[in-house]
Formats: structure tokens, sequence, C-alpha cells
């Protein structure tokens, strides 16, 4: 039985992600060539190393000390899902909030997890005032189905921090009305 909660600042620790499974198997990506959104081949394996994790424990701490969004899915007491959306609107009249991290692991994926997840994100965000949530999300094709399933589409103001630190990501919005 899946459980949902939000996650606080002191839970945040390394320990957390003991039975969580970044592993992503790429075969095929959006990707904009020309001014044209096509399909590619580019096939990876998306893993966390323990490096990764570090960072990954350091955003979400400072999330949740700067007053974001924390909510995790739970399975027999083990961490199965997160999502993390920022406190900050920015984007002028887009009032976008920034939904920062959406992960399930891999052994939970498909069960609808990531909908709850995002659904609360979303909820949150309305509850801010925000219009849209703001995703620079991974171009894997099935994470690219995951957004558009959610109402996601192509950001109508790309927020250039986001598109530097991440090239190949697809810049989403999802409207909270």
């Amino acid at each position: 039985m899946i459980q949902y909660r939000e996650l606080y600042e002191n839970e945040i620790e390394r320990q957390l992600f003991r039975d969580f499974v970044r592993h992503q198997n790429v075969t095929k990506c959006w990707r904009r060539v020309e001014g044209v959104w096509m399909i590619k081949d580019a096939p990876f394996v998306d893993d966390w190393s323990e490096e990764d994790y570090q960072f990954l424990i350091s955003c979400l701490k400072h999330t949740a000390a700067a007053g974001g969004f924390l909510y995790a899915a739970f399975c027999g007491g083990s961490l199965k899902g997160f999502v993390s959306v920022e406190p900050g609107v920015f984007g002028g009249e887009q009032g976008y909030l920034d939904l920062s991290c959406i992960h399930v692991s891999e052994d939970m994926r498909g069960r609808g997890i990531g909908k709850v997840l995002f659904l609360a994100a979303k909820e949150w965000a309305r509850e801010k005032g925000a219009k849209k949530l703001y995703i620079s999300a991974h171009s894997a094709v099935e994470s690219q189905a995951f957004y558009r399933a959610m109402g996601c589409e192509e950001a109508e103001v790309y927020c250039q921090e986001h598109v530097e630190r991440e090239p190949f990501d697809c810049q989403l919005e999802c409207r909270l009305q």
C-alpha cells in the first residue's frame, strides 16, 4: 500500500534514499532540430552517483528551508517517489512556480505514483497563488509522455537558468486553473 505525505527538512538524509532506484534506460529523446521537435535516438543510462545523491539532498533541504513543497510516496516504509516545488513565483505574467524534481523509483513506475505526486504539486502551487507550474523536464520519450498526460505543454517563456543548466531538457508548463 502506498502512503503519501509531506517531507520535512530534518528527514532529508542519504538513508532516506536507501531503497530508491533512480535507474532509467533511455533510448529515444525529444530534440528540437531547426525549430521542430522530433524524436531522436539518444541511448544512455540515467542513474545517480553518490555525488548526485548528495547534491539532491542539499537541494531538497534548501527547498524545505525556503518554504517550498516536498511530498513523497512510501511503500513499506521506503521512499518510492517524491516531488518538490520551489516557493518563489517567477516569469512575470506567467506566474510560474518551479517544479524542481519529480521522481519515482524504477521498481514502482507505472502504478500512478507520479500522477498523485504531480497533482499534489499542482494543488500546492495553486494555493500559493501561482498560475502555472514550470518544469525543466527530462527529454526521454517516456518522461515526456508522462508530462503530456499531466496536461503539460511547451513553456511560453523559457527560464534561461534551466536551459543553461540542462540544454537537452524540454521546458514545459502546466496551467493550474
